[in-house]
């Protein structure tokens, strides 16, 4: 009989590594699949502590088995394989990667609800743990890679999450090709989505944020391009993507950096408008997003300025648990993404190698948004305060051991205040 714990997603991964590793890759066709592999092992310490701080309807606050929730609170040990084959010889290379994702409960039962680091049974206990593999095939021609399976996918219209105990997948189909000095075009289709508290691999969605609720699309469709010119000081990017019978979405981008002195100074400009698409499953959708983030860097300080405006009746449009990252004023705890919201933020990071202490850095920001409408209330506002401490060791056997306190507060006129604090090491280990 197999051990239980042999039978968890990491595991999994681990014998599949190991299957393509006894190959006979002795065969001149097969030479790079492995010389050019990377296997890597993430031990992830996660600790969660989150207070709220007003409101007592659990019709309207967090709430477990409709029982007031004044705290949410977990801890997790998570264990995450990244294994990557480079390409097999001949004209059309082939290859494999593979994510074992395993994660289990150090902490939390019923007060581990709304930290998202475990999944939540329907009687409102922590899941003991949890995880999953990610298996996906890809073949790379001249410059240009299809790939397809299930991976953690990064895009400006589809951000997957890795901010809590694993990280969020997507199943489906992406091309990507570089033919073109300093042009990168993509183009694919998702269609399912493994969030990052979850097992089990879920339709593509949209939490449309009205008594709509979540609505479910069929694929997801993408298409863009980023052009990188000047010495890639200068990025222009434009994207495309349709949630079909939900929602099509467009976003086009603006980023420099410029040398001036001892200063470098860097533009992050954006554009987005979304509408409903197909049969319009949530109804009548309308956003726009105007934003941009202005950066001065000099020294061991970087400091930013940014902006974010929201125009129509419809939040940011993104799929269900994905990142707000696209979004020049997205947080640890708020992307400041309502209908109509105005937000700004100021913020501050120093590396303190300029005081002989390599590794260790401070970043401070502020958000403050306002204008926010609502069903009930117009020009609400809120505002956030978050800062992160961390320190990476330099050398010795606990080389790249990473240790991040981040510690936040958020207060609104409409929904929950809260005060929260995150612990996260993170020990990547080389395996190959």
């Amino acid at each position: 009989m197999t051990p239980t714990f042999c039978r968890t997603p990491l595991f999994a991964a681990c014998s599949l590594v190991s299957a393509i590793a006894a190959l006979p890759f002795g065969s001149v066709h097969a030479a790079g699949f492995v010389e050019d592999a990377k296997v890597t092992l993430g031990l992830r310490n996660y600790y969660f502590n989150r207070n709220y701080l007003n409101g007592t309807d659990p019709m309207i606050g967090p709430a477990t088995n409709r029982e007031r929730q004044g705290q949410a609170e977990g801890w997790t040990q998570s264990f995450i394989l990244d294994a990557r084959s480079g390409y097999t010889q001949g004209t059309v290379g082939f290859g494999l990667d593979v994510l074992g994702l395993y994660s289990i409960k150090l902490d939390g039962n019923r007060g581990a609800a709304n930290t998202q680091l475990l999944p939540i049974h329907d009687d409102g206990q922590a899941a003991d743990d949890f995880g999953r593999t990610a298996v996906a095939a890809k073949a790379k021609l001249s410059k240009t890679e299809l790939k397809v399976g299930e991976w953690f996918a990064v895009l400006p219209i589809l951000r997957a999450d890795d901010g809590r105990s694993l990280p969020q997948t997507f199943q489906g189909a992406q091309l990507t090709s570089n033919e073109i000095d300093g042009l990168t075009l993509y183009g694919g289709q998702f269609w399912k989505n493994s969030q990052r508290h979850d097992a089990s691999r879920e339709e593509m969605a949209f939490n449309s944020g009205t008594p709509a609720g979540l609505v479910e699309g069929d694929d997801f469709n993408f298409a863009g391009g980023e052009y990188r010119f000047n010495g890639n000081n200068t990025m222009v990017g434009a994207w495309h993507a349709r949630l079909e019978n939900v929602y099509q979405q467009s976003y086009v981008q603006l980023t420099h950096s410029q040398q001036v002195g001892d200063w470098v100074l860097g533009a992050n400009l954006g554009y987005v408008t979304g509408k409903e698409e197909g049969s319009a499953k949530a109804g009548n959708l309308d956003n726009k997003v105007y934003q941009g983030a202005f950066t001065a860097k000099t020294g061991n300080n970087t400091f930013m300025v940014a902006y974010q405006k929201l125009s129509g009746d419809t939040k940011f449009m993104r799929i269900d648990g994905t990142s707000g990252g696209t979004l020049v004023n997205d947080g640890f705890t708020n992307s400041y993404d309502n209908p109509e919201e105005r937000s700004w933020q100021v913020r501050h990071d120093y590396n303190f190698a300029g005081l002989g202490i390599p590794g260790l850095t401070l970043m401070n920001r502020y958000v403050s948004g306002d204008n926010i409408k609502t069903a009930n209330r117009d020009n609400a506002e809120e505002w956030g305060r978050e800062s992160e401490l961390a320190y990476t060791i330099q050398e010795g056997s606990l080389k790249n051991l990473s240790i991040r306190w981040r510690n936040s507060d958020v207060r609104r006129d409409v929904g929950q205040d809260l005060h929260e604090n995150r612990l996260i090491i993170n020990y990547p280990l080389s395996i190959l």
